[in-house]
């Protein structure tokens, strides 16, 4: 090799980030953003493919198993429900429901405390447990991306905290433990029952999302 000859440098290519091909197949079939997917998952779980909550709650999206049972049956997924594969279609097939059904952020505090303990919150004005409203916060950011901005989501998240009388620290993540059940969450609430101010916050009628198939797990 000539003295003046420089050595090859070497291409460093980032790896994927883990399950990124299954997101992406998620996504695809639901219309649901990647970035959703990913921040839901890494709420949930931390992206603990084997993670079990104290309430049973499964996977990386920490799906419940009657909820799995349901989504498995329509959609003929495998019998282990902490396949990455089948947890993260079966988990943004939910997202998917739940975004059709309540909107944004409705869709993300019934995913996490359950679609009958955002109905109660919405018809009694009973706040939201502490880890829903620092669940909708962490992920306020992510899902505000071109529907809601963030400044409107991130103050009625604050709201909430605020006339709720529970603050929890914002560094605090969400525990995993799989409110996305089709029951009422089993969380303690402050008997203040003033409610945020959440209206103005439905969905966007902007065409981002497909319409899904009749079918609706969890009712």
């Amino acid at each position: 090799m000539s003295a003046r000859a420089q050595p090859a440098q070497m291409r460093v290519v980032a790896p994927r980030e883990p399950f990124a091909v299954f997101v992406d197949e998620a996504a695809t079939r639901f219309g649901i953003p990647p970035a959703w997917i990913r921040a839901v998952m890494r709420a949930e779980s931390v992206g603990d493919a084997r993670a079990t909550s104290p309430k049973g709650a499964i996977g990386l999206m920490q799906i419940m198993p009657e909820t799995w049972a349901e989504l498995r049956r329509h959609y003929h997924l495998g019998a282990d429900p902490y396949d990455a594969h089948d947890n993260i279609f079966a988990g943004t097939a939910y997202l998917r429901e739940l975004h059709d059904r309540y909107g944004i952020p409705g869709f993300l505090a019934a995913y996490n405390a359950g679609p009958a303990r955002w109905e109660d919150h919405l018809a009694t004005g009973r706040p939201l447990p502490m880890e829903t409203r620092a669940y909708l916060a962490r992920l306020a950011p992510v899902v505000a991306g071109g529907e809601v901005d963030d400044a409107t989501l991130l103050a009625t998240v604050e709201r909430s905290w605020t006339e709720a009388s529970l603050f929890p620290s914002p560094s605090r993540p969400p525990s995993s433990s799989g409110k996305n059940a089709v029951g009422p969450s089993s969380g303690s609430a402050s008997g203040d029952r003033r409610v945020a101010d959440w209206t103005g916050l439905a969905p966007s009628s902007n065409g981002l999302f497909v319409a899904l198939s009749g079918w609706s797990p969890g009712r």
